[in-house]
């Protein structure tokens, strides 16, 4: 593996060396997609601050939640920043959770900025795939295919040819980039890129992980969870577009309701006797993010008809 290379006296790691390209490039993409949707460019230099922190913040979040296990064996290696662990889709999270507080002041909606931050952000991925594929990390399970890898690193469990899914990454999220940017071109609506790119991206990060051969956070599901959740998004979803038609009485009826079942579920899944299915993190956060995105833009479409 071509993990890193020496410079004179440094050791340049290609993880980070691909990371700062993914940055460097998404952000220029990012910019350039906004400025041709007629958004704010002024806004983001003015949260310039926010937008970094955010992406600094988010992005170590959830490479330390990743490698969870490492970090509670020597709980102090969290404050050490410098060791490589950066996840560039928690950076790109942290950037629209400031975009989501700052458009609460403008014009623009924050569907809107997801569908040029969105693009940008699987842009930016592909890069990243590659230089986690050159370091080793998120490596596949093995198999007999003629495609496998054999990865010659301590980092890796496996001594026999693996699925390249950093490769399955990559190249999935170049192609995901191409389509957004035909949706982009011929959509009449916020958030044409934004649900299909989401949906297309969760479906693949969902089977994806089933090829991860690392070490990852265990979920244990059944059937009833998939189901509940479903509901809990819809229901929500539903009294976001009813909240203005009815009294403020009904509506707390209709959200007391949805807590009041929310928790009776909550309580009584203990008891439910069905098999369980084992989830990675990643896949678990996928069905989140797909539902979520479905009922937003649903919401979103149906408060804004003009957009």
């Amino acid at each position: 593996m071509f993990e890193a290379f020496q410079f004179g006296p440094m050791i340049i790691w290609m993880r980070v060396v691909f990371l700062i390209i993914a940055v460097w490039l998404s952000t220029e993409f990012f910019l350039r997609l906004a400025a041709s949707a007629n958004l704010s460019i002024q806004s983001i230099k003015d949260d310039a601050k926010w937008h970094l922190l955010m992406f600094l913040l988010l992005g170590r979040l959830l490479a330390i939640l990743a490698n969870y296990q490492a970090y509670i064996r020597n709980l102090s290696r969290i404050f050490i920043v410098w060791d490589g662990e950066f996840s560039f889709l928690g950076g790109a999270i942290g950037i629209a959770l400031v975009l989501f507080w700052s458009t609460r002041s403008q014009r623009a909606t924050f569907l809107q900025w997801l569908d040029v931050l969105l693009p940008a952000t699987t842009f930016g991925l592909a890069f990243d795939w590659i230089g986690m594929f050159l370091s080793a990390q998120a490596y596949g399970k093995p198999t007999n295919l003629p495609w496998g890898v054999i990865l010659d690193t301590f980092n890796v469990r496996y001594s026999v040819p693996i699925h390249p899914v950093q490769l399955y990454y990559a190249s999935f999220f170049f192609a995901l980039t191409f389509v957004l940017l035909l949706i982009r071109k011929y959509s009449r609506r916020a958030g044409a890129e934004t649900l299909i790119g989401i949906v297309l991206a969760s479906v693949a990060v969902f089977l994806f992980e089933y090829l991860r051969g690392d070490f990852g956070i265990p979920v244990f599901a059944m059937i009833t969870d998939f189901i509940f959740l479903a509901c809990l998004f819809g229901s929500l979803g539903l009294l976001a577009i009813i909240e203005q038609r009815f009294s403020e009485r009904i509506n707390l009826i209709y959200s007391s309701t949805v807590v009041i079942l929310t928790l009776a579920y909550v309580f009584t899944r203990p008891w439910i006797d069905l098999p369980q299915v084992q989830l990675r993190f990643s896949q678990v956060l996928a069905i989140l993010a797909l539902l979520a995105t479905i009922v937003y833009v649903v919401v979103h479409r149906h408060r804004y008809p003009h957009l």
